[in-house]
């Protein structure tokens, strides 16, 4: 009897090794590339909407001319002087304000900042990224829109809007793609033995896994600092392999 019982345990502890070993990681896989599948979507969504509002502000463009033209007829300079600020403040919602020199990390990255603009966030951007480069379009988009996802959560849990800011940071140095994010938050992060704890529940925990898998793929570096009321991340993936 003692021999059965021993026997029991001993299966029931290979099938829970065995279930660790082998499902857990294609678990794990399968709730990433979900995850991904869902940011990639959303950043499109959004890319899609900046330049939908442009071709709207394009498509208008030509009633905007009659406008002015009648008013500058009819001597109403300050008139027209309301308008072209109007058109000026409307066309600040829509245009590119970073050109980084790669199509897809503009797309990206105009997308996002207009989003942490509409949040109040203060944001000081930098960024210049060659358009050949040994990434992936999809793996550099997931990884800047992750970067700024995150930084904007947290900016948004900081009581005092005034203390709200983000500094982005993109540049080849020593040959490498060094993308830096700076953010404010409220007090400090959670960790848990090295890793930082994510605040976010459901699949968005997977974002921070999904940036370390797709900084290891190109053999690149991440560093991770925290102090009060302050986060900082800094990816590094080289340009040459």
């Amino acid at each position: 009897m003692g021999l059965a019982i021993a026997v029991g345990l001993a299966m029931v502890v290979l099938v829970n090794v065995a279930l660790w070993l082998f499902w857990m990681p294609w678990y794990v896989d399968r709730k990433i590339s979900r995850f991904q599948n869902e940011l990639v979507d959303r950043h499109y969504a959004e890319v899609e909407t900046m330049y939908r509002k442009m071709r709207g502000w394009r498509h208008d463009y030509h009633n905007h001319i009659q406008v002015l033209k009648a008013h500058m007829e009819f001597a109403r300079y300050e008139e027209a002087k309301q308008y072209l600020t109007m058109l000026n403040d409307d066309l600040s919602t829509v245009d590119t304000v970073i050109k980084t020199g790669n199509v897809m990390v503009d797309a990206i990255l105009n997308s996002k900042l207009t989003m942490i603009r509409e949040k109040e966030i203060q944001v000081d951007a930098t960024a210049v990224v060659p358009q050949d480069v040994p990434f992936s379009g999809i793996d550099l988009s997931v990884l800047i829109g992750n970067l700024l996802d995150n930084a904007m959560e947290a900016c948004a849990q900081v009581v005092n809007k005034d203390e709200r800011f983000i500094r982005i940071y993109i540049d080849i140095v020593k040959k490498q793609l060094y993308i830096s994010v700076t953010n404010s938050m409220e007090g400090r992060a959670k960790r848990k033995g090295l890793q930082y704890l994510s605040t976010k529940a459901g699949l968005h925990g997977f974002g921070l896994i999904r940036i370390d898998r797709i900084a290891s793929k190109y053999g690149g570096f991440i560093n991770r600092q925290n102090e009060e009321g302050v986060f900082a991340t800094e990816v590094m993936l080289p340009l040459i392999a």
